[in-house]
């Protein structure tokens, strides 16, 4: 009985949580990886460029999946607007606090930084996995829908133009742009880029 019991304990005890244990670690050194490729921003689009190349001929070749292509299209231009927006739209802010943007409007206002409502690491992560999935896709003949891809493509482009045409005129309306780096503070003299404002002046 007690060696019966000891030795059914065994592969509940030893066997099974192997499994679990692999996957732990899978994920930590997956973690780890991602955490030291999150500075490295031009190597991280460099291989992001490579994977969109080798689903780009993927496609060339095989002549089909343009359902896939489409969807992940569609897929893409939504992270990119995110990635455009910022975290707090200034237009729901107006409406709920009803003081209207909070943007700098006199020579003493200082611009505030940035923030993304999907911050560029996050961006990068979801789009390069998208592309994954699409590629792996492309071997299942069950996402190969026959369609005609020309029309496809039109409707992506004016869904494209018509989003982007909306996200531009927000920032216009709004004044921010997303790509600005160091924006400034003018303080009357010179311009004090986001940068220097952390570094304490000598002057008292």
């Amino acid at each position: 009985m007690m060696d019966s019991s000891s030795g059914g304990g065994d592969p509940s005890s030893g066997g099974l949580p192997v499994l679990p244990a692999w996957a732990a670690a899978a994920s930590q050194r997956y973690q780890h990886f991602l955490d030291k490729a999150t500075p490295h921003v031009l190597r991280r689009w460099l291989g992001f460029g490579a994977v969109a190349l080798v689903y780009a001929l993927r496609v060339w070749f095989v002549q089909g999946f343009y359902i896939v292509s489409y969807a992940l299209g569609i897929y893409v231009l939504n992270l990119f607007i995110a990635f455009l927006s910022p975290q707090v739209d200034p237009e729901i802010q107006e409406l709920v606090d009803g003081s209207g943007p909070s943007l700098p409007t006199r020579s003493t206002d200082e611009f505030r930084p940035f923030v993304r409502r999907l911050p560029e690491f996050k961006f990068w992560y979801s789009i390069t996995k998208a592309f994954c999935i699409a590629f792996i896709l492309t071997f299942f003949s069950a996402f190969d829908v026959p369609v005609f891809w020309p029309i496809l493509l039109f409707y992506w482009l004016v869904l494209f133009t018509v989003t982007m045409k909306r996200q531009i005129l927000h920032m216009i309306k709004y004044k921010y742009v997303p790509f600005s780096h160091g924006k400034q503070r003018y303080t009357g003299k010179r311009a004090v880029s986001s940068e220097d404002a952390s570094v304490p002046s000598n002057s008292t």
